[in-house]
């Protein structure tokens, strides 16, 4: 095995040019994010932030800064909303699982969209299983939920609706404000989770105008560290642990706090949003010109959500008719360019993006398609060589492929 991969590493060797596009499965990590990071791991605050003594209270005050820049960028209240847990999956598995567990005896219904990210639907798929009811809202071609599907599923005994802000897949900017109107006026009680890692530093977002209950943020997402991440919770509603442990400065997620990471995470947010109109306006510019030299170069190709507005800044997802997405990633990768292909939790079991399947395109469709995501690190000769490069991976793998027809 790892001879295999030595070879594959070794056919990749003098590359002119490399373009990283898989901000969606993992992220490289700035240097001002890496230098805020490293005085964190030997030098100072590498104290239990619980324990009384100088690296322990140097530790605590060092969280307490960090929950307080975030809190600032979500517009929290206090900074005590703000809940470290080591990443999206794990915050949107508090929010799902605390929320059910917290509101046993008072309804056993819970509401998602069909295109939630894995880490939502299966645990609802889990919940389900202790006796919850799972309701799934459908979406339109282009992947916006359908509100009055909404409207219809929400009753008396529904405790929980948990709608992503931002498809992480297609990138479609999901009418959540209006969601939450139509479920609080449903139902005043329920609880209104939303994971915002798709537009947490990409489009405006603000907890306190939307006035959700519970959401989810993701460190990598904003090209912090991985292993980090955090649970806005609403001051006031009411949550369950769901591990029991030693309880630090989070209540709600037990063991001794990951400070260098949760650092990171800060500094991370604070670059995100310094100078953000400027930053989404490039991303967008990027995205635009990518979309529109694919579709205006290659035949037979077709755009995965919404266009303009509509659409998160960074987010390029299409699918490339006759042209298997998995030969394609390798192909690209060959020629350095970095991407992943259909659903990034799913890819390695050949299945077919939830996703791409919820909005009505074919498997063949679903297995050919790429996502990319730009950043603000990108730039406008990086998009060229993958403009560059694309036409011709893709006559290639057709060319492998034959005239496979489009079932």
């Amino acid at each position: 095995m790892i001879e295999n991969i030595r070879e594959l590493l070794k056919a990749h060797e003098g590359l002119k040019r490399e373009v990283y596009l898989d901000v969606e499965n993992s992220s490289m990590v700035p240097k001002e994010v890496v230098d805020a990071m490293l005085p964190y791991f030997n030098q100072r605050a590498y104290g239990n932030p619980t324990l009384t003594h100088k690296p322990g209270w140097e530790a605590f005050e060092t969280i307490m800064e960090s929950s307080e820049k975030i809190a600032t960028s979500l517009g929290c209240k206090t900074l005590e909303e703000v809940n470290f847990t080591p990443g999206e999956t794990e915050a949107n598995n508090l929010a799902l699982m605390g929320t059910a567990f917290s509101m046993k005896g008072k309804g056993k219904r819970i509401v998602i969209s069909e295109i939630e990210p894995l880490s939502v639907l299966h645990v609802a798929d889990l919940l389900s299983k202790y006796g919850f009811t799972i309701v799934k809202i459908p979406v339109d071609g282009e992947g916006f939920i359908d509100l009055e599907k909404l409207r219809e599923a929400v009753d008396k005994e529904t405790i929980l609706v948990s709608l992503s802000a931002v498809n992480h897949e297609i990138g479609t900017i999901e009418p959540v404000k209006e969601a939450l109107e139509i479920v609080k006026d449903r139902n005043p009680k329920t609880i209104f989770h939303t994971d915002a890692s798709d537009a947490y530093g990409k489009i405006p977002f603000n907890v306190q105008d939307l006035n959700a209950d519970l959401a989810t943020i993701s460190s990598y997402k904003i090209l912090g560290p991985r292993g980090v991440g955090a649970l806005y919770v609403k001051e006031g509603v009411n949550m369950e642990r769901i591990l029991e442990g030693q309880i630090g400065t989070q209540k709600l997620w037990p063991g001794v706090e990951n400070t260098p990471l949760i650092v990171g995470f800060a500094k991370a947010s604070e670059l995100a949003f310094k100078n953000f109109g400027e930053n989404v306006n490039n991303m967008r510019r990027l995205r635009d010109r990518l979309i529109d030299g694919i579709i205006g170069k290659i035949p037979d190709v077709r755009l995965n959500g919404p266009k303009g507005d509509k659409r998160a800044p960074d987010n390029v997802n299409i699918s490339f008719l006759r042209c298997e997405g998995e030969a394609l990633t390798i192909e690209l990768s060959l020629n350095g360019v970095y991407v992943s292909s259909g659903s990034a939790c799913t890819r390695r079991l050949l299945q077919p993006s939830h996703v791409l399947v919820a909005i009505g395109r074919k498997f063949v469709e679903a297995h050919g398609s790429i996502l990319m995501k730009v950043t603000r690190y990108h730039t406008a000769e990086d998009i060229d060589y993958v403009l560059e490069v694309v036409p011709k991976a893709v006559e290639r793998i057709r060319g492998i492929v034959g005239s496979m027809e489009v079932k």
